[in-house]
Protein backbone atom coordinates (compact mmCIF):
# COMPACT_ATOMS: atom_id res chain seq x y z
CA UNK A 1 0.00 0.00 0.00
CA UNK A 2 1.38 3.74 -0.98
CA UNK A 3 1.33 5.74 2.19
CA UNK A 4 1.17 9.50 2.34
CA UNK A 5 4.91 10.94 2.54
CA UNK A 6 4.95 13.34 5.55
CA UNK A 7 6.23 17.15 4.54
CA UNK A 8 8.39 19.80 6.20
CA UNK A 9 6.52 21.14 8.92
CA UNK A 10 4.96 17.87 10.35
CA UNK A 11 6.12 17.60 13.56
CA UNK A 12 6.95 13.73 13.23
CA UNK A 13 9.77 14.74 11.54
CA UNK A 14 11.57 16.38 14.36
CA UNK A 15 10.43 13.02 16.47
CA UNK A 16 13.69 10.58 17.18
CA UNK A 17 12.54 6.67 16.40
CA UNK A 18 12.13 4.65 19.18
CA UNK A 19 13.47 1.14 18.78
CA UNK A 20 11.79 -1.70 17.49
CA UNK A 21 12.05 -4.52 20.11
CA UNK A 22 10.22 -7.30 18.20
CA UNK A 23 9.33 -7.59 14.63
CA UNK A 24 5.65 -7.87 14.56
CA UNK A 25 2.87 -8.24 11.96
CA UNK A 26 2.17 -4.42 11.92
CA UNK A 27 6.15 -3.57 11.40
CA UNK A 28 6.63 -6.52 8.82
CA UNK A 29 3.63 -4.50 6.70
CA UNK A 30 5.24 -1.24 7.80
CA UNK A 31 8.51 -2.82 5.98
CA UNK A 32 6.45 -3.52 3.13
CA UNK A 33 4.39 -0.48 2.53
CA UNK A 34 7.63 1.89 3.02
CA UNK A 35 9.11 0.20 -0.03
CA UNK A 36 6.34 0.51 -2.11
CA UNK A 37 5.83 4.26 -0.95
CA UNK A 38 9.59 4.64 -1.55
CA UNK A 39 9.89 3.37 -5.16
CA UNK A 40 6.39 4.71 -6.10
CA UNK A 41 7.76 8.40 -5.32
CA UNK A 42 11.23 7.38 -6.96
CA UNK A 43 13.38 7.71 -4.02
CA UNK A 44 16.29 6.15 -2.80
CA UNK A 45 15.41 5.78 0.80
CA UNK A 46 12.89 6.42 3.45
CA UNK A 47 12.52 6.44 6.97
CA UNK A 48 9.59 5.40 8.90
CA UNK A 49 9.06 9.32 10.40
CA UNK A 50 8.37 10.05 6.90
CA UNK A 51 5.30 7.85 6.32
CA UNK A 52 4.25 9.30 10.64
CA UNK A 53 5.78 6.58 12.46
CA UNK A 54 8.56 7.48 15.07
CA UNK A 55 10.80 3.88 14.76
CA UNK A 56 14.10 3.07 13.93
CA UNK A 57 13.48 2.17 10.73
CA UNK A 58 14.76 2.99 7.60
CA UNK A 59 14.35 1.41 3.97
CA UNK A 60 16.91 1.60 0.70
CA UNK A 61 17.05 0.97 -3.16
CA UNK A 62 19.71 2.82 -4.92
CA UNK A 63 19.44 0.29 -8.22
CA UNK A 64 17.89 2.90 -10.52
CA UNK A 65 20.85 5.74 -9.56
CA UNK A 66 23.47 4.76 -12.07
CA UNK A 67 25.39 7.81 -12.60
CA UNK A 68 26.64 7.68 -8.67
CA UNK A 69 28.02 4.59 -7.85
CA UNK A 70 27.54 2.66 -4.52
CA UNK A 71 30.35 0.24 -2.99
CA UNK A 72 29.15 -2.44 -0.20
CA UNK A 73 31.82 -4.48 1.99
CA UNK A 74 30.16 -7.54 3.78
CA UNK A 75 32.74 -9.52 5.76
CA UNK A 76 35.64 -7.79 4.06
CA UNK A 77 34.84 -8.56 0.49
CA UNK A 78 32.95 -6.42 -1.84
CA UNK A 79 29.93 -7.60 -2.88
CA UNK A 80 27.32 -6.66 -5.53
CA UNK A 81 25.32 -3.63 -4.15
CA UNK A 82 22.48 -4.95 -6.65
CA UNK A 83 21.56 -8.26 -4.68
CA UNK A 84 20.94 -6.56 -1.49
CA UNK A 85 18.53 -4.04 -2.61
CA UNK A 86 15.90 -3.11 -1.38
CA UNK A 87 17.78 -2.54 1.90
CA UNK A 88 16.04 -3.08 5.54
CA UNK A 89 17.80 -1.60 8.31
CA UNK A 90 16.70 -2.15 12.01
CA UNK A 91 17.23 0.01 15.15
CA UNK A 92 20.72 1.00 12.86
CA UNK A 93 23.79 2.26 14.46
CA UNK A 94 26.82 3.98 12.15
CA UNK A 95 30.41 4.54 12.22
CA UNK A 96 31.96 7.28 9.70
CA UNK A 97 35.01 5.81 8.85
CA UNK A 98 37.96 8.10 6.41
CA UNK A 99 37.35 11.44 4.78
CA UNK A 100 34.04 13.85 4.44
CA UNK A 101 33.17 14.38 0.66
CA UNK A 102 30.82 17.17 -0.26
CA UNK A 103 27.85 16.13 -2.59
CA UNK A 104 24.14 16.29 -3.89
CA UNK A 105 21.08 15.34 -1.52
CA UNK A 106 17.29 15.92 -1.70
CA UNK A 107 14.71 14.59 0.51
CA UNK A 108 11.24 13.15 -0.78
CA UNK A 109 9.74 15.27 2.52
CA UNK A 110 11.11 18.31 0.67
CA UNK A 111 9.71 17.91 -2.88
CA UNK A 112 12.02 19.33 -5.15
CA UNK A 113 14.54 20.77 -2.89
CA UNK A 114 18.50 19.88 -3.21
CA UNK A 115 21.47 21.09 -1.66
CA UNK A 116 25.12 20.09 -0.90
CA UNK A 117 25.80 18.27 2.22
CA UNK A 118 29.38 17.61 3.20
CA UNK A 119 28.83 13.80 4.81
CA UNK A 120 31.71 11.16 5.92
CA UNK A 121 32.65 9.00 2.22
CA UNK A 122 32.28 5.83 3.94
CA UNK A 123 30.41 4.32 7.20
CA UNK A 124 30.08 0.85 9.15
CA UNK A 125 26.06 0.11 9.70
CA UNK A 126 25.42 -2.27 12.29
CA UNK A 127 21.64 -3.82 12.15
CA UNK A 128 19.04 -6.12 11.97
CA UNK A 129 17.29 -6.61 8.87
CA UNK A 130 13.75 -7.41 8.11
CA UNK A 131 13.66 -10.68 9.74
CA UNK A 132 15.24 -9.82 12.88
CA UNK A 133 19.06 -11.15 11.91
CA UNK A 134 22.02 -8.67 12.24
CA UNK A 135 23.76 -7.12 9.25
CA UNK A 136 26.99 -5.59 9.34
CA UNK A 137 28.57 -3.84 6.23
CA UNK A 138 30.72 -1.06 4.61
CA UNK A 139 29.09 1.04 2.33
CA UNK A 140 30.56 4.11 0.43
CA UNK A 141 29.22 6.29 -2.70
CA UNK A 142 25.20 6.88 -2.74
CA UNK A 143 24.65 4.14 -0.75
CA UNK A 144 26.55 5.39 2.09
CA UNK A 145 25.02 8.87 1.74
CA UNK A 146 21.20 7.50 0.89
CA UNK A 147 21.55 5.64 4.89
CA UNK A 148 23.39 9.01 6.31
CA UNK A 149 20.21 10.84 5.75
CA UNK A 150 18.16 8.40 6.53
CA UNK A 151 19.40 7.72 9.93
CA UNK A 152 19.27 11.66 10.49
CA UNK A 153 15.98 11.29 9.94
CA UNK A 154 15.73 8.63 12.81
CA UNK A 155 17.36 11.00 14.93
CA UNK A 156 15.08 13.89 13.84
CA UNK A 157 17.55 15.75 12.23
CA UNK A 158 16.77 16.99 8.76
CA UNK A 159 18.95 17.64 5.62
CA UNK A 160 18.36 21.43 6.14
CA UNK A 161 19.82 21.12 9.23
CA UNK A 162 23.04 20.32 7.85
CA UNK A 163 22.69 22.20 4.69
CA UNK A 164 25.34 25.95 4.38
CA UNK A 165 23.57 28.63 5.66
CA UNK A 166 23.82 30.47 2.01
CA UNK A 167 21.69 27.20 0.63
CA UNK A 168 19.16 27.15 3.67
CA UNK A 169 18.51 30.99 3.22
CA UNK A 170 18.41 30.51 -0.75
CA UNK A 171 15.45 27.99 -0.39
CA UNK A 172 14.13 29.98 2.84
CA UNK A 173 10.80 31.12 0.81
CA UNK A 174 10.45 27.90 -0.83
CA UNK A 175 11.00 26.33 3.02
CA UNK A 176 8.39 28.69 4.44
CA UNK A 177 5.48 27.93 2.03
CA UNK A 178 5.99 24.08 2.22
CA UNK A 179 6.14 24.53 6.06
CA UNK A 180 2.82 26.80 6.19
CA UNK A 181 0.80 24.85 3.33
CA UNK A 182 2.01 21.32 6.07
CA UNK A 183 0.76 23.40 8.93
CA UNK A 184 -2.63 24.42 7.18
CA UNK A 185 -2.98 20.22 5.72
CA UNK A 186 -2.65 19.30 9.58
CA UNK A 187 -4.93 22.04 10.96
CA UNK A 188 -7.54 20.81 8.64
CA UNK A 189 -7.25 17.35 9.56
CA UNK A 190 -7.69 18.24 12.80
CA UNK A 191 -10.76 19.41 12.62
CA UNK A 192 -12.49 16.79 10.72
Amino acid sequence: MILEIVTYGHPVLRQPGVPIEKITPEISRLITDMIETMEDAHGVGLAAQQVGHALQLLVIDVREVTDRPSTLFVGGSEVQVEKHMPMVLINPVIKPVGDFETGPEGCLSFPEMYAEIERPRTIEVLALDQGGRNVEFRCGGLLSRAIQHEMDHLRGILFIDRMSGMDKMELKPELDKLQAKTKAALARKKKL
